[in-house]
């Protein structure tokens, strides 16, 4: 049987921050080779690898209001929490183990922050935030805010009884995620226990990529994947799994392409460079909303 095999595997590089709190390494696009076209539907990801955030009574640190136009953000909490508030009324606090999911569309400002709580006493910070593109009949669409809580995302138990696969989006062996999608997405996390194994089948045209968000793996008993690397699988085949050298968490993200033309700058993402110029100037004038500081 053949498997899909690592077509590239990326190991964290520089980091930057994103406003004064968040220390994050840029996976895609890049200098890592993962461009936009090859990672379609997935525009961005930027991991925030785990970092000591000091406790403080000061404001929290974070990133104020920005604009976004033509896509969703989605921020996968695993250490830390995160505060949130855009101008079409969305907020709340991510915690740990939870998702936002935010659809910018035709245009929202938000802005990101540690928690007041988290600020005060301080730990582990670590989170993923991905950009799912969306198709053109859909980037002027309405805005949307969805706060996916890890208690109502399915677990399915794996064959040790104790490993089990968390769904946030799409599907796995037909229990359902709670986040809804424009285009077929399928998002979730191998809890694996040592030894524990997963197997995955997507269809062979999907973007398929993989993220040890803790532990050291195996891809197809054979390629090797450690912590804070990320994988892109191939196209030659539809099926792979996982096996975990130690407790691990390996973050599984597969879309199908949407095959439309991408033009992106900065917080826009749409399919022309003209769309670009009229996202700009909206912002500019004020139709993305207010937001204070």
């Amino acid at each position: 049987m053949s498997y899909r095999k690592i077509e590239r595997l990326v190991t964290p590089g520089e980091f930057h921050f994103v406003g004064d709190g968040f220390k994050v390494h840029n996976f895609v696009p890049g200098d890592t080779g993962l461009d936009q076209r090859r990672m379609d539907p997935f525009v961005m990801l930027d991991y925030n690898a785990p970092m000591e955030v000091k406790a403080s009574d000061g404001k929290p640190k974070g990133v104020g209001p920005h604009p976004h136009r033509g896509f969703e953000t989605v921020t996968i909490a695993y250490k830390g929490n995160v505060a949130h508030h855009d101008s079409h009324g969305g907020g709340g606090v991510i915690g740990e183990g939870d998702v936002q999911w935010m659809t910018a569309a035709s245009g929202v400002l938000h802005k990101e922050y540690y928690s007041e709580a988290f600020n005060k006493q301080g730990g582990i910070f670590q989170m993923v935030q991905l950009w799912v593109n969306l198709p053109a009949k859909d980037k002027m669409s309405t805005p949307k805010y969805q706060s996916i809580e890890n208690a109502n995302m399915p677990k399915v138990t794996l064959a040790d009884g104790k490993s089990y696969v968390e769904v946030i989006a799409g599907e796995y062996v037909g229990n359902k995620g709670p986040a809804s999608t424009f285009t077929p997405i399928h998002l979730l996390n191998a809890k694996l226990q040592k030894g524990g194994h997963a197997d995955f089948d997507f269809p062979e045209n999907y973007t398929v990529a993989i993220i040890a968000i803790d532990g050291n793996a195996t891809i197809n008993g054979e390629q090797k994947i450690k912590t804070n690397q990320l994988a892109l699988l191939d196209r030659s085949a539809t099926d792979f799994s996982i096996s975990a050298e130690e407790n691990a968490v390996i973050l599984i993200l597969a879309g199908e392409p949407i095959g439309e033309p991408i033009a992106s700058y900065g917080p826009f993402v749409m399919n022309t460079k003209d769309e670009i110029i009229t996202a700009m100037n909206d912002f500019n004038v004020g139709k993305f909303g207010f937001l204070e500081d």
